[in-house]
């Protein structure tokens, strides 16, 4: 029997952490293998941090489970928020890891003095340039999605110009420092430049762009992570955070391709801005109303049924009375399925975690395009909170701000209805002309109880 050593059980063991994380990665992908890429990825993370523990070169491990019981204590709350929050509360964690990843790399660069070389002062100022402004940044978006913040972008004349003069300054202080590591005077000053500068990066950007700045904020502290392992020489951090930052940045570029938009648009081009109304007459036009009793009627009687959820119906925690619908129009042989808009709620995959928790089958759950194909034969099409990504004008007004963004086309189902609080406009600040469609019936009020109410009449009147 071949006896290994600790430091070949150690690379043993982040070898077999690195494949869970990259099983967690591909499991992930799908609704129905999701719990297990989640469990994998836990069990990899596990793995990592109890080797690191046999790691003949700490010392000092009071201070590792002093970190570890104050994480803990701070990251069980954050686990048990509802599912609401977790946009702001996954913001809040690109944040934390951001931020120990620049805090580790400052204090990697004041041990390493005076004899920091030119490559490991490199990845150091890289490190901590993209781990500061993955901080700041987070901290901002974090903000605008528990609406501490303006969801709104905030701009100003001159924007980007500014903030790409403070990137500059950040990268010009890096290279000094690659030049003359020992400039210790402009340590600081890149590191406050970097922080700055992810609070010009995230506050003009709108709500409507949260799920591609989340990924792309998953992407920048994926990417410290990995520099953080070449400034520490260790490879699983290296491999976990180049996965991270890779999936990431791909992730973003499918949410850029959903919106039918590149990255400068989306980190530059304010989306989300208050639009003002053409004319004053579009702001007069009427809309047709129903009453529960009344969609209750039309939902019973028709065949197929295609709910397209969005934010309002997060915001209302309306999914398990959604599911009920579900299962009341199903007995009653209606076919019911749900059209998932890439870039619906406020992170990647949020609708499909929310349906998910409420037990609605995987194989009801159609992507955009398929949800297209099938609704010119779609009796009823039933928006639940979603706004934008219903609106035509993104199809058919050039002049709009979201025109060339793809659309549940949901105008072309036979009958539509909306569940929505008001007539105000979605986070691209314009208005929806699907609700004035003769075709459309605009059912006023929370989510929540609306549907209630139309199961209270589907059950005949009984309590829902």
């Amino acid at each position: 029997m071949i006896s290994l050593g600790t430091s070949q059980l150690i690379d043993f063991a982040y070898i077999v952490a690195i494949a869970l994380f990259i099983l967690a990665l591909k499991w992930l992908s799908s609704p129905a293998t999701a719990r297990r890429g989640v469990l994998s990825g836990e069990i990899g993370v596990g793995l990592a941090v109890v080797t690191t523990f046999f790691n003949p070169g700490l010392i000092q491990y009071k201070w590792i489970i002093l970190a570890l019981a104050i994480g803990a204590m701070v990251g069980i709350p954050l686990g048990l928020v509802h599912m609401t929050a977790v946009p702001q509360r996954t913001a809040l964690s690109h944040s934390c890891g951001a931020l120990s990843a620049a805090l580790i790399g400052i204090a990697e660069y004041y041990m390493s003095l005076p004899h920091v070389s030119r490559f490991e002062m490199t990845e150091i100022a890289l490190e901590v340039i993209i781990g500061s402004l993955t901080f700041t940044g987070s901290l901002i978006a974090a903000g605008k999605l528990q609406e501490i913040l303006p969801q709104r972008p905030i701009t100003y004349r001159g924007q980007n110009f500014v903030s790409l003069s403070v990137l500059g300054a950040a990268a010009v202080i890096g290279i000094s420092l690659v030049l003359n590591p020992n400039y210790t005077h402009l340590f600081p000053a890149m590191v406050i430049v970097a922080l700055i500068f992810g609070v010009l990066l995230v506050t003009p950007i709108g709500g409507a762009d949260m799920p591609t700045v989340i990924s792309l904020l998953n992407s920048y502290a994926g990417f410290s992570a990995a520099l953080l392992g070449f400034v520490l020489n260790l490879k699983v951090l290296v491999v976990a955070g180049a996965l991270d930052g890779s999936s990431g940045f791909i992730l973003s570029v499918i949410m850029c391709k959903a919106m039918n938009r590149s990255f400068t648009n989306v980190l530059f081009g304010a989306f989300g801005a208050v639009q003002v109304s053409k004319t004053k007459g579009e702001e007069e036009r009427t809309v047709r109303t129903a009453s529960p009793e009344e969609a209750a009627a039309i939902l019973g009687a028709a065949n197929a049924v295609l709910i397209v959820p969005g934010y309002g119906m997060a915001v209302a925690q309306a999914q398990h009375k959604v599911r009920e619908l579900y299962d009341a129009l199903t007995r009653r042989g209606v076919d019911v399925k749900f059209a998932i808009h890439p870039v619906a709620g406020r992170m990647p995959g949020h609708m499909n975690v929310l349906l998910a928790e409420a037990d609605i089958p995987y194989d009801k759950l159609l992507e955009m395009e398929s949800a297209n194909s099938e609704l010119p034969q779609t009796d009823v099409a039933l928006i639940i909170g979603a706004n934008d990504v219903t609106n035509p004008a993104a199809r058919d007004e050039q002049g709009s701000p979201i025109y060339g963004m793809p659309i549940i086309e949901v105008d072309k189902a036979r009958t539509v209805m909306v569940i929505k609080r008001s007539m105000s406009p979605g986070f691209a600040g314009i208005d929806n002309n699907l609700y004035y469609l003769d075709k459309t019936f605009m059912l006023f009020g929370d989510a929540k109880s609306f549907v209630n109410d139309i199961l209270h009449e589907l059950s005949g009147g009984s309590p829902g």
